[in-house]
C-alpha cells in the first residue's frame, strides 16, 4: 500500500515537474519577443557621436537591464510571493509600451526608449523563476527554462528577419509588431505560472524553503561566501561578455560569414544547441546529494569554456569554418551559461542550507556580467578596433575562455573548502 502511494506521489511530483518546465520555458521564451527582435535590423545609415546607432540601442538596452540588475539584487530577495503575476504584466506592459514609442519617435529619443526596454525586461527572469526555485527537480525545471535563452533568441530572431523580408515591415516598427504576435500567448502562459503548485513538504527538505530576505540575511550570505561570490561573479562577467556578443551581435555574425539571406539559420543552430544543454544540464536532476552536484556544475562550466575557447582559436587559425564555429562556441558558453543561470545558485543553496533565495545571488553575478558587456562594445566602438564581428568575437571569446577557467577552477576550490570546513566544524 505504501508502495503504491509513493509511485502514485512520484507520479503527481512529475505531472508538476513537467507542467512546470513547459509553462516557465514558454513565458520566458514569449519575454524575449520583448527583448532581442531589433538586433536584426541593421540600421546601417544612421551613426551618432561616432558609433552606429544598432551599437548604441543595444548599449542603451544593456545599461537598462543592467541597472534593473543591480536594483533586482534587493528587489528579487524580497519579492513576496503573492500578485507577482501584475508585477510580471506591469513590467511586459512598460517594456511593450517603449517599443511602441521607440517606433514613433526619432532616433536619439528612441534610445531611451530602449532604455527603459531594458530595465522593465530586466526583472523578468528572477520573477519567472521564482516560481520553480526550491523543488527536488528544479534541475531539470530549471534547464528547460533556461534554454529559452537558446531557443527563443533565435526563434524570435527568426520571426523577425520574417517581418523584415517577407512583409516589408519598417525596422523601427519590427520590435512592437514582433511583441504584438506575442502578447496573447504570453497573457496565458503567466496566468499558468500563478497554477504551478508550490514546493512540497519533501522539497522543501531536499532543497530547502525559498523565503523572502531581510537585509541581515543578505548581510550574513555576504559575510559566509564573499571571496567566493567574488571569484564567481569574475567568471560570470567573462561568460556574460562573450554570451551576450554572440546573442546581440549574432545578425551581423551570420552576415559577415555569408548568411545574410537566410533568416532560419538562426532557429536551426540554436535549436540544436537548445536540445543538448537540455539533456545535459536536466540529467543533475539525478543527483541528489547537494554538493556533488554542485561540483559537476562546476566541471560542466569548465567544459564549456574549454569548447568556446578551443573552436574559436580553430576559427582564429583557419582549421574551423565559420558555420561550425558559430555552432561550437555557442554551444560551449551556454554549457557555461546555462548552468550559472538556472541551477548553480539553486545548489549552491541546498548544498550549504543558506536561508534565502537563488534570485538575490543570481542578481549580484548578473549585474556585474551586464556591465562587463557594456564596457567591451563601448570599447570596441569608440578606440574603434578595426575587426570585422567574426574575427573580433572570435578573439574576445578566446580571452574570455581562458580566463573563465581559471576562475571556474579558483571558485571549485573555495567552495570545496568551505563545504569541508562547514562539515568538519559541525561534527567537532
Amino acid at each position: 500500500m505504501k508502495k503504491n502511494t509513493r509511485s502514485k506521489t512520484d507520479r503527481d511530483q512529475w505531472k508538476v515537474s513537467v507542467f512546470a518546465a513547459l509553462v516557465a520555458f514558454l513565458t520566458y521564451a514569449s519575454v524575449y519577443a520583448y527583448r532581442k527582435p531589433f538586433t536584426v535590423a541593421t540600421f546601417d545609415e544612421l551613426s551618432y557621436f561616432g558609433i552606429r546607432y544598432q551599437t548604441l540601442l543595444i548599449i542603451f538596452q544593456g545599461t537598462g537591464y543592467m541597472l534593473s540588475k543591480f536594483f533586482g539584487i534587493r528587489f528579487m530577495s524580497e519579492l513576496k510571493r503573492i500578485g507577482r503575476w501584475k508585477t510580471a504584466l506591469t513590467l511586459i506592459g512598460i517594456a511593450w509600451l517603449s517599443l511602441f514609442l521607440f517606433a514613433l519617435l526619432p532616433p536619439l529619443p528612441g534610445l531611451f526608449c530602449l532604455l527603459i526596454n531594458g530595465f522593465a525586461l530586466g526583472f523578468m527572469w528572477g520573477i519567472v523563476f521564482s516560481y520553480v526555485e526550491g523543488r527536488k527537480a528544479t534541475d531539470f525545471i530549471g534547464s528547460v527554462m533556461a534554454i529559452s535563452f537558446i531557443f527563443a533568441g533565435g526563434f524570435t530572431r527568426s520571426v523577425a528577419k520574417w517581418l523584415l523580408l517577407q512583409w516589408n515591415v519598417a525596422e523601427q516598427w519590427m520590435p512592437f509588431v514582433t511583441g504584438l504576435i506575442f502578447i496573447l500567448p504570453l497573457l496565458l502562459f503567466i496566468y499558468l505560472l500563478e497554477r504551478i503548485p508550490s514546493p512540497d513538504t519533501a522539497d522543501i527538505e531536499q532543497r530547502t524553503e525559498r523565503i523572502k530576505m531581510t537585509a541581515a540575511d543578505r548581510k550574513q550570505i555576504l559575510g559566509m561566501f564573499g571571496a567566493g561570490l567574488a571569484i564567481i561573479t569574475g567568471t560570470y562577467v567573462f561568460l556574460t561578455v562573450i554570451r551576450d556578443l554572440r546573442d546581440n551581435f549574432m545578425s551581423q555574425i551570420w552576415t559577415d560569414l555569408g548568411y545574410a539571406g537566410d533568416y532560419g539559420i538562426f532557429t536551426r543552430t540554436e535549436t540544436i544547441t537548445s536540445v543538448i544543454i537540455l539533456i545535459m544540464v536536466s540529467l543533475l536532476v539525478l543527483v541528489k546529494k547537494n554538493m556533488q552536484a554542485f561540483r559537476l556544475i562546476h566541471l560542466l562550466i569548465f567544459a564549456g569554456f574549454v569548447m568556446a575557447g578551443l573552436s574559436s582559436y580553430l576559427f582564429i587559425i583557419g582549421l574551423m569554418n565559420g558555420a561550425a564555429w558559430m555552432q561550437l562556441v555557442g554551444l560551449g558558453l551556454y554549457m557555461a551559461y546555462i548552468p550559472f543561470n538556472c541551477i548553480f545558485f539553486e545548489r549552491m543553496i541546498a548544498a550549504f542550507k543558506l536561508q534565502g533565495n537563488a534570485g538575490f545571488l543570481m542578481y549580484i553575478a548578473d549585474s556585474f556580467g551586464y556591465a562587463g558587456t557594456m564596457l567591451v562594445m563601448l570599447a570596441k566602438e569608440l578606440f574603434i578596433v578595426e575587426a570585422d564581428w567574426p574575427s573580433f568575437y572570435a578573439r574576445a571569446a578566446l580571452f574570455c575562455a581562458m580566463a573563465g577557467i581559471a576562475g571556474v577552477l579558483f571558485s571549485l576550490a573555495y567552495f570545496n573548502r568551505k563545504y569541508f570546513l562547514s562539515k568538519t566544524s559541525f561534527y567537532g
